[in-house]
């Protein structure tokens, strides 16, 4: 089996916001909408106070709650851990946005540009009508992945089939692979550090895990 998961180190994140660029521009999100957010936080209490941030997203559930309430069932959930939404078979009820406790989903119902009600040069080439009026979210750049069994080629290891957003980090915060490998880099990692899910209360299984020590 195969389960792709995400490991952010939330010691070493800077809040430098550079997985969102990357993410907007790899995806091409409409302004308004972002699928991968970093939280600006205080934490502590004064006098010793500090900056806290928080890389959030699409979490990938094992037990997603999105797909529980999903009329039409175009939320599916992979055998490879992606939570994955059919466009073709959304009909936009947003009944899985409000589900979502990581608030990762957006709906658009209308064309959305940087500049105006038309877009510029960039923007139409790489604008998805599929897009409007259904949810949207992190895909952990899905068609990275699937061009990875294709190519023989490994996530995680080669950034070619890496979501972009790991490949961004200038500090080398997230990390991402298959936990079911026990040599990945995500699975050693994860083996020497100690870490946490948001809401883990919940029971969803997320598959985002946030380090913040060694074992």
């Amino acid at each position: 089996m195969t389960r792709y998961v995400m490991s952010i180190d939330l010691r070493r994140c800077v809040g430098c916001q550079t997985c969102t660029a990357a993410c907007k521009n790899a995806n091409a999100t409409p302004p308004g909408v972002q699928w991968r957010r970093v939280l600006d936080l205080e934490t502590g209490e004064f006098p010793d106070v500090r900056r806290s941030f928080l890389p959030t997203a699409c979490m990938h559930c094992a037990e997603p709650p999105c797909a529980e309430v999903c009329p039409t069932e175009a939320t599916q959930k992979r055998r490879d851990g992606l939570v994955t939404i059919d466009y073709d078979v959304c009909i936009g009820c947003a009944n899985c946005v409000m589900a979502c406790p990581y608030e990762a989903r957006s709906i658009v119902h209308e064309p959305r540009f940087a500049y105006g009600d038309q877009p510029i040069a960039s923007e139409a080439i790489r604008f998805d009508p599929s897009r409007i009026s259904v949810a949207t979210k992190c895909t952990f750049c899905k068609e990275r992945i699937d061009a990875a069994a294709a190519s023989g080629r490994i996530p995680g290891r080669d950034p070619e089939v890496t979501p972009a957003c790991v490949n961004s980090c200038i500090s080398g915060a997230m990390v991402f692979g298959d936990i079911d490998d026990p040599d990945s880099p995500v699975s050693r990692l994860l083996a020497k550090t100690q870490h946490f899910h948001m809401h883990e209360e919940l029971g969803t299984g997320p598959s985002v895990y946030y380090i913040w020590d060694h074992a």
